[in-house]
């Protein structure tokens, strides 16, 4: 369950809510010169960037949904996982245009053992919404939201809806009631607002402003302890 959203006005402010179950997945804040992500523990033993913001604006989130067969794991060199899709992308190993080109050219799978779609963006914000199987789309307007289901093909997870999840109508509506200017402050009332507790938690939440070259983040809910993180130059 997380929830990421990217604003344009008269800054490009990304914010994202990771909600996961900790007896499922072990997690950790990773904070280097060049960039700040959830590190996810996988079976490789290596900590994974698949949450996170580089230096250079990219953002990049996956977010669990339903999976469905067209977007099966496949080790055909035509096929490239949403994970390591989007972790080449918040390390920086490849563009925005980049990925625009290999999702025009090959199928995006998920990976062997989840079942997950992806936001990236970068610094001007520009946005594209993955989901294996599925598809793509390149998003123009003045916000972009995704929750755990489908925006491209919705009747492919309305079956799944948790009741009583609203999300994605709560901040569809935060966003809707701004105009031009948006803050890293209204980010995180946007956050707090559609924050989860119990087993499936918001063990994260960060907000990156491209203005400031920084990204704020706090911990298990916390609101009330936001801390700063500001990129070193180049």
């Amino acid at each position: 369950m997380c929830t990421r959203f990217v604003y344009h006005g008269s800054d490009i402010i990304t914010g994202f809510n990771f909600d996961i179950d900790l007896s499922v997945w072990t997690h950790k804040i990773i904070k280097e010169k060049d960039r700040f992500c959830i590190g996810i523990l996988r079976t490789d033993g290596i900590w994974h960037s698949y949450h996170g913001v580089n230096r250079n604006g990219n953002a990049g989130t996956l977010l669990y949904v339903h999976g469905n067969t067209s977007g099966a794991y496949s080790d055909d060199d035509n096929c490239i996982t949403i994970s390591d899709l989007t972790e080449r992308f918040i390390k920086a190993q490849i563009s925005f245009d980049e990925v625009l080109n290999i999702a025009e050219t090959k199928k995006i799978v998920y990976a062997q053992d989840a079942t997950m779609q992806a936001m990236l963006s970068d610094m001007n914000g520009n946005t594209l919404i993955i989901e294996p199987g599925i598809g793509y789309r390149e998003e123009r307007g003045k916000y972009s939201l995704i929750t755990n289901y489908s925006l491209i093909k919705p009747e492919s997870t309305k079956a799944f809806i948790v009741p009583g999840d609203n999300r994605y109508e709560e901040a569809l509506h935060f966003l809707e009631g701004h105009k031009n200017k948006f803050s890293v402050s209204d980010a995180f009332k946007l956050l707090y607002t559609v924050r989860q507790v119990g087993e499936w938690g918001t063990r994260v939440s960060f907000v990156y402003s491209a203005n400031e070259g920084a990204v704020y983040y706090t911990e298990n809910h916390d609101f009330g302890n936001i801390r700063r993180l500001t990129f070193s130059a180049s």
